[in-house]
């Protein structure tokens, strides 16, 4: 089956390059860098989405604004991108799609001492929280609307190792990464799915229960980096989910003014 990858060349998009291929997916690329093989071009265009989705299975999303960022960025890539992209799915049948969204989604949830379930109702710390907020709400609606089958990975900290203290509750290894986004690839009667992007971590806050239900079996722990870390001397998450990116540095005018 043929699967189209957005965002192909970033780091996520490269981790799923090494390694989709090697559990049965042909991969299909498309990123605005120029990549050997992958088409070239910005996914809020519906032609380069129309060239890029005829004949595939399903989509993996990735591309997009990646962080936090003034909300021109932000809204050009993760709303008018992802519009885009859910319509020339729509237009070519296309019926599955695992959305790259993010722990910011719900990044003024407070921590709590059980493992907090996948499905918390959104409350997004940033505007990039809020673009993947509607990426959720709009991956329901063609659910609902279309009858297509989408997951949506609130994704951790997906990095080669964790770099910080933090990570090792957030962590989601590259292997990992290439398993989840394979179960949401393959889950039969796929619907909705909201579902953590994090790895088997000692430390973790995030329920693994509706990861399973799809077929993830994440087989990596963050605690295997613990050593490089001092206690307390990385970790700046206080008691939310959105860490570092709750404070006032990450307001709206303060964001403009870096640029």
């Amino acid at each position: 089956m043929t699967v189209l990858v957005t965002g192909a060349a970033g780091l996520i998009g490269t981790m799923l390059r090494e390694r989709l291929p090697a559990l049965g997916w042909q991969l299909r690329l498309l990123d605005r860098i120029r990549l050997d093989g992958a088409i070239t071009g910005d996914v809020a265009d519906p032609a380069v989405l129309d060239q890029a989705m005829r004949g595939v299975d399903a989509v993996v999303h990735l591309a997009g604004q990646s962080t936090e960022a003034p909300w021109p960025a932000v809204r050009h890539g993760n709303v008018d991108g992802l519009f885009q992209l859910f319509e020339a799915a729509r237009r070519h049948g296309v019926r599955r799609i695992v959305f790259a969204s993010s722990n910011h989604a719900v990044g003024f949830a407070p921590r709590a001492d059980t493992e907090l379930s996948g499905d918390l109702s959104p409350r997004p710390d940033t505007l990039y929280g809020v673009s993947k907020a509607f990426g959720e709400a709009l991956g329901r609606y063609y659910v609902d609307r279309y009858g297509m089958q989408v997951a949506c990975l609130r994704i951790g900290t997906c990095d080669w190792e964790p770099p910080d203290e933090r990570a090792l509750a957030t962590w989601l290894s590259p292997d990992d990464c290439s398993r989840l986004v394979d179960s949401a690839l393959r889950a039969p009667d796929l619907g909705f799915a909201l579902v953590w992007g994090v790895s088997a971590n000692t430390r973790r806050w995030w329920s693994l229960d509706a990861g399973q239900r799809i077929g993830y079996e994440p087989r990596d722990d963050a605690e295997v980096f613990a050593s490089r870390f001092t206690s307390g001397s990385g970790d700046r998450s206080g008691d939310l989910v959105g860490g570092g990116f709750t404070t006032p540095a990450y307001g709206i005018d303060e964001v403009a003014a870096r640029g």
